[in-house]
């Protein structure tokens, strides 16, 4: 019976060339947006290098400080002190890593300045990312404890700052912001639509400018908490939030007293959707994306709704003369159906050529540093996903309206 259905959806495709072209320009346009879209999304938010443990990270990257009457407050990321006392003595994950939020600096190449983006790690930091060391190996903890200047820096670092790039990097010295560092490592670079992880160079937590030694509980450190399996998360979130009650309150932060504290051990998700403030603009903001997706999904449904329903009317002649000849309704809504779906997956695999060879353009362009987008699984079921919806939103009402419509009209208009 499909086959049947699939080989008239073929030759009403070839007997209408105008309306397939507009048609299938329509489909491929939107599946196209929405794959790349979907890439980029799942780029950002899913796991991917160096962060492929991220289904098993929280990361605690949020204090926030506020007075009595939370009328004034101080928003920050933790300070070391914090991280080391209330996150590193937690018994519930395997390992917790520490990393400055963000950083610059500068370094001199025969007088050309290169602006870096620094990192000050500890030594788990490397055990709960998935960098890929290139040369050397990264700094450990007796490194740390012994107060050496050595330095991890990017491949793409190591091509700008030393004249042969061919040339191991390890052993060699670098000068940031007027310090020198012994190179012990060289790492694939990270996107910078990581930034927890992605840097141009990483230092020890020990050398100066880290700030690790402030007393407070707010600075510039990220924790990275790793648990064991997916299925500890909630009780590594539940471990952590009854460490931060029994904090005695109120305290003196760097002159700033507070009597209300709030903090958090969030997945990748919550950290980014934190960005955009508390609940109400965190629920806002996936009301608008969500509005967005089904607005630019459902408009050209409509179109291909609206141009389905006319091209009724070219065939009235055809719905009459198989109305008459007794195909029930149920068929010509069936055969409808299928000849939408069709042209919706033909138009989706126009889609994935084009959304194929756009992603290889970003990643290629150099618009998003080290990007590596792809089409993989989750993308590819999104799509299927979004052609048989398109297909079916654009193909149902036009096919009841055509099942609905009397003979004598049909015959009559034919």
């Amino acid at each position: 019976m499909i086959i049947n259905a699939l080989k008239i959806a073929w030759k009403v495709l070839l007997r209408h060339p105008f309306y397939t072209f507009i048609t299938l320009f329509g489909i491929s346009l939107t599946l196209t947006v929405l794959m790349v879209l979907t890439s980029f999304l799942d780029h950002l938010l899913a796991p991917h290098y160096p962060e492929h443990k991220r289904e098993r990270l929280l990361y605690v990257s949020r204090v926030s400080e506020f007075d009595s009457l939370r009328q004034s407050s101080r928003n920050s990321p933790a300070s070391f002190h914090f991280l080391k006392t209330y996150v590193k003595t937690l018994k519930t994950p395997e390992k917790v890593g520490i990393a400055t939020m963000f950083g610059f600096a500068n370094a001199y190449v025969n007088g050309k300045r290169i602006s870096l983006q620094t990192k000050f790690t500890d030594a788990d930091f490397w055990d709960v990312t998935d960098f890929e060391f290139l040369e050397g190996k990264p700094f450990n903890a007796q490194t740390i404890a012994q107060g050496q200047q050595v330095a991890v820096i990017t491949d793409d670092l190591k091509k700008q700052y030393f004249e042969d790039e061919t040339a191991p990097a390890v052993g060699k010295t670098i000068e940031v912001d007027n310090a020198r560092y012994r190179v012990i490592g060289v790492v694939r670079a990270a996107p910078v639509t990581r930034p927890m992880t992605a840097g141009d160079v990483y230092f020890p937590y020990t050398v100066p400018k880290s700030n690790y030694q402030s007393k407070g509980l707010t600075g510039g450190f990220v924790g990275f908490v790793l648990a064991r399996n997916p299925g500890d998360i909630p009780a590594i979130k539940a471990e952590f939030d009854g460490v931060v009650g029994r904090i005695p309150l109120p305290q003196v932060d760097e002159g700033w007293k507070f009597f209300i504290l709030e903090t958090g051990a969030d997945t990748y998700l919550e950290s980014f959707l934190n960005m955009f403030g508390k609940l109400p603009a965190k629920t806002l903001f996936i009301a608008v994306v969500s509005l967005f997706m089904l607005l630019f999904m459902a408009l050209p449904a409509i179109n291909l709704v609206n141009v389905n329903v006319s091209r009724i009317m070219e065939r009235a002649s055809e719905i009459g003369i198989r109305k008459a000849f007794g195909a029930p309704a149920r068929t010509l809504v069936w055969q409808f159906v299928v000849e939408n779906l069709f042209i919706t997956f033909i138009g989706g695999a126009i889609a994935l050529g084009l959304s194929g060879l756009i992603i290889w353009y970003i990643n290629r362009s150099g618009w998003i540093f080290r990007a590596d987008l792809t089409i993989n699984f989750t993308v590819f079921a999104v799509s299927i996903l979004v052609c048989v919806v398109f297909g079916l939103l654009s193909g149902v009402v036009p096919a009841f309206r055509m099942a609905k419509l009397p003979i004598a009209e049909a015959l009559k208009n034919a």
